[in-house]
């Protein structure tokens, strides 16, 4: 179950904490495999608490067996139950504002590079999904639990295999989870090829850049197609033309800066490519019908 909104614990003066992959020591960087509590205990070594939004910069998937589980990921809320399933993605807002609960859940982390280039190829739509959650249908949600259940019990194997033998054996499995979660979450690419190539190299693009340019000239010519290939490649794809997409990043930053940071919005302006805070004041209400100021006092906690 999901609702619009957010919650959140108090602003932070600074950016919204950003939290790398750590693998554990003693064990093959790659993929973690963590129960809840500890989930919460490697947010406690890092003191950010689970109760406070931070960013992950890997991929979080938690799949819950039992119980109940309240999240955050930007401006949705979702209540877990059984047999449901949360896809995270680098660099969303994430909070878990009960902490790990009292669920009994399974909790996959990853880097963005673990994935081999064909998987990443078939599951980087996954991005753009706006549900987070996934509910399997009974059949699905079976057949998703023996491969979860595979993965675990491969992931704890660790000496049974030649270390290469051990880190392919979770690479294929992971694959098709994450395979199985896509097509799930957006059941249209079950009969439709994947982004194309220039909308990927453009995702790429704005996501490295969109604090210092809004332009789509200019990612057109940093990746050497033309504005025009670039608004239908994103066309194709979203359903909007590479200027929303790129004023829809930005404002997403805008809104996660503003619910989660106590920066003023001058500062926010700054950051994300504005060179006159009142430019970022008219773009922000041409969006949302309201000022920065405005949207901020209606998430106070």
């Amino acid at each position: 179950m999901k609702k619009n909104g957010q919650i959140t614990a108090g602003r932070s003066a600074a950016a919204i904490p950003a939290v790398a992959y750590r693998p554990t020591p003693g064990r093959p960087p790659g993929l973690e495999v963590l129960d809840l509590p500890g989930l919460a205990a490697r947010a406690d070594e890092r003191e950010l608490p689970l109760t406070a939004p931070a960013r992950p910069a890997f991929h979080l998937i938690i799949a819950l067996r039992s119980g109940r589980l309240e999240c955050s990921v930007d401006f949705t809320s979702y209540v877990l139950g059984p047999g449901d399933w949360l896809w995270v993605w680098p660099g969303q807002v994430l909070q878990f504002p009960g902490g790990h609960g009292d669920g009994d859940a399974t909790a996959l982390v990853f880097p963005s590079g673990f994935p081999s280039s064909a998987t990443d190829a078939l599951i980087r739509d996954g991005e753009h999904v706006p549900d987070r959650l996934v509910t399997p249908d009974p059949a699905r949600r079976s057949a998703l639990d023996r491969l979860l259940d595979t993965l675990v019990e491969e992931h704890a194997g660790l000496s049974d295999l030649a270390l290469e033998a051990y880190i392919e054996t979770l690479r294929n499995l992971l694959s098709v989870i994450l395979i199985r979660l896509v097509h799930l979450a957006d059941p249209r690419r079950q009969t439709q090829s994947g982004t194309s190539e220039p909308f990927h190299l453009f995702r790429r693009a704005v996501e490295e850049d969109f604090g210092r340019t809004h332009r789509v000239e200019d990612y057109a010519a940093r990746l050497g197609y033309s504005p025009r290939t670039l608004t239908r490649a994103t066309r194709a794809a979203l359903g909007c033309g590479a200027k929303r997409y790129i004023d829809d990043r930005v404002l997403l930053e805008a809104k996660r800066l503003l619910i989660h940071t106590a920066l003023p919005p001058a500062t926010i302006s700054e950051r994300i490519g504005f060179a006159y805070p009142t430019v970022f004041s008219a773009f922000f209400r041409q969006h949302t019908g309201m000022t920065p100021t405005e949207f901020r006092s209606l998430t106070k906690p």
